[in-house]
């Protein structure tokens, strides 16, 4: 399954490397035109508010991208207790589609280990 996701401080870029090559990414760049989706991904998304995050949701609106949102993802931080993850919540309410896994900040061996097994499940 084809993984697309949103980094500002490059957190989640990094852990998109810990996944190695197993699932191939696309990185949201509000500076950069948008592609059109046409198959099943996952959504990897920081917790921030709305402004800095606008991008996840011009990117699901272009096209027909948000048609093939299968699994959402949320990274942050959990000092923030009932904030954390909440743009992952928000979008998850918005687009109707279950949050499959959260982690911390750039995530750990277990969280990779995790998100693949989530991923797997989604995909049977």
């Amino acid at each position: 399954m084809k993984i697309v996701y949103f980094t500002v401080t490059g957190q989640t870029r990094r852990f998109i490397k810990k996944l190695g090559s197993e699932f191939e990414s696309y990185e949201i760049n509000p500076a950069s035109e948008f592609p059109e989706i046409t198959e099943p991904f996952v959504l990897i998304t920081p917790t921030y508010e709305d402004a800095i995050t606008e991008p996840v949701r011009d990117f699901l609106d272009y096209a027909e991208n948000a048609n093939y949102l299968k699994g959402i993802v949320g990274t942050g931080n959990r000092n923030f207790a009932q904030l954390f993850i909440f743009t992952a919540k928000d979008l998850a309410e918005e687009y109707d589609t279950p949050i499959i896994y959260a982690f911390e900040f750039n995530g750990t061996s277990k969280d990779v280990s995790n998100f693949k097994k989530a991923v797997k499940k989604l995909e049977s």
